[in-house]
């Protein structure tokens, strides 16, 4: 379903710490209608799903995503990269048609289109 590296596990467990104060906090991971290309990534940290969310866990992560958003996410792989310029997580999703060279933008073989939330 969705993969996440070694890398990309060990720095969603730092912001984790940092930005929720405790271990507990899930990896919300949704499509947005908006960015370069027509869709971007979306990740923030929540305590709880909801009822209608599928949770997927991987490398000791909660990553929870909404129904809407799982068709585009499907095989997806989240890496962690660093450079002289920083770090930035990386997503390389089988059902993207294009990426814009921003790496967090894509257009979908998709056609219904998520909302802007």
């Amino acid at each position: 379903m969705i993969e996440i590296s070694h890398a990309a596990a060990s720095e969603v467990k730092r912001l984790r710490l940092k930005q929720v104060s405790s271990s507990r906090g899930q990896l919300r991971l949704s499509v947005q209608a908006r960015g370069c290309a027509g869709l971007s990534y979306h990740m923030e940290f929540e305590v709880e799903p909801e009822v209608t969310d599928r949770v997927i866990h991987c490398e000791d992560i909660d990553i929870v995503v909404d129904p809407q958003s799982l068709d585009y996410l499907k095989g997806l792989v989240i890496d962690y990269t660093e450079d002289l310029m920083g770090g930035a997580f990386r997503f390389h999703n089988p059902n993207a048609l294009e990426v814009c060279n921003c790496g967090h933008s894509f257009k979908a073989h998709c056609e219904t289109a998520p909302s802007e939330a």
